[in-house]
Order: structure tokens, then sequence, then C-alpha cells
């Protein structure tokens, strides 16, 4: 350390942080803290409460989703415009570590609809679908889930069976997914499969 570095800009390395070993509480902006503190308090007082039932009665309450809405804790990253936060990456996994500290499942439900449903509608589709399904995903007034893992192929894109066959009026999907997280309550799917009509590509 620099000897001519003033005592009060020098880092306090004399004490350790079991909360914040990295301290990385210190290089984060104010919003990223206020939604994390946000996303803490609501994990506390709204999620804990129902870990054991839903374990117990195996059942997903669908009303997470709109609480989370209302909190802006779906689809942070996504702008605006569409619905989201349009916030940082770090406020995204700020987020998703304050819900998986209460339960993994609740955060699982989280991530598919942020990172597997909200994020390729926006990054890979139309205009016209990024209006019609991505405010209704950010407010939770939509569940959204994610079709990837299948039977023979696991979760690797590359040897997965699945197929989109071009029609006139859209796409015929055939195959068998697995393992979709929100499935039993979800209103928008985001199927993968590969298409003849795109050279064989997802």
């Amino acid at each position: 350390m620099p000897h001519d570095l003033p005592a009060k800009s020098r880092p306090e390395l004399s004490s350790f942080d079991w909360e914040d070993p990295f301290r990385l509480d210190d290089q984060l902006e104010e919003d990223e803290r206020m939604i994390r503190d946000a996303a803490r308090a609501y994990a506390a007082q709204k999620l804990a409460p129902r870990v054991i039932e839903a374990f117990e009665t195996e059942a997903t309450d669908p009303a997470i989703f709109r609480e989370m809405g209302e909190m802006g804790l779906l689809g942070v990253t996504v702008p605006e415009e569409y619905g989201g936060l349009g916030g940082s990456y770090v406020s995204y996994g700020l987020v998703a570590r304050e819900v998986e500290r209460v339960d993994s499942g609740y955060r699982s439900m989280m991530s598919v609809q942020s990172s597997l449903v909200m994020y390729p509608i926006y990054a890979y589709g139309s205009e016209e679908q990024r209006k019609k399904y991505l405010p209704g995903l950010a407010s939770g007034a939509l569940i959204g889930c994610c079709g990837l893992t299948e039977p023979d192929a696991g979760s690797d894109p590359g040897a997965m069976k699945t197929r989109a066959e071009k029609t006139a009026t859209g796409y015929k999907l055939t195959g068998t997914k697995m393992w979709i997280s929100n499935a039993p309550i979800a209103d928008v799917f985001v199927v993968w499969a590969k298409s003849d009509a795109h050279g064989g590509k997802i």
C-alpha cells in the first residue's frame, strides 16, 4: 500500500466482515443497494412465510408473480418502455440472491420469468412481440415458462430433437420437453426447437 495515501483514504483492512467478506457492498451504486434492500424485505416478509406450506402442498401461488411485478423484481434488465426497470445485471443478480436466500424454488420461478422468457423475447422477438408480451410478464399479470430440456438431450440445444415446422399460420411443434419450471400455471411458453425453414438452426 502506498505510504503517501492519506489515512482516511486507505481501506480498512484490520477487520473482517463476515456478512460481506469481499466488500462487495462498497462497490454497489445507490440504486443497486435500493433494489437489493427492497428484494430482501419482500423475500423476508412475503416469501419466507410461504415456504413450508408450498413444500407440504407442492403448490405454487401465482400471486407471487404479481407481487414481484409490483415490486419491479421481474425483468430487472428489460428497458422501461417494455415494463422493466432498465437496471443493471448487478441489480438482477442482487435480486436473485435475496430471493435465493429464502428459497431456491422461488428464485427459479423469478429467474425463468426474467431470464429464460423475457430476455429471449426482448433480444430475439419482433417489436410486436415485445409490446404484446413483455409488459404483462414484467407486471406478473402473465406467467412465462421455457421449454428447453429433453429426455434424450438434457439441456444441450445442439442435441435436441424438437422441431418447428413452418406452416401457413405459424409453426407446428413436434417433440418432447421436460422439467419446465412454471409450466402448470404459465400463460406464455418459450419453446426451443430446430427449424428446417431456418437451415436447421434453433
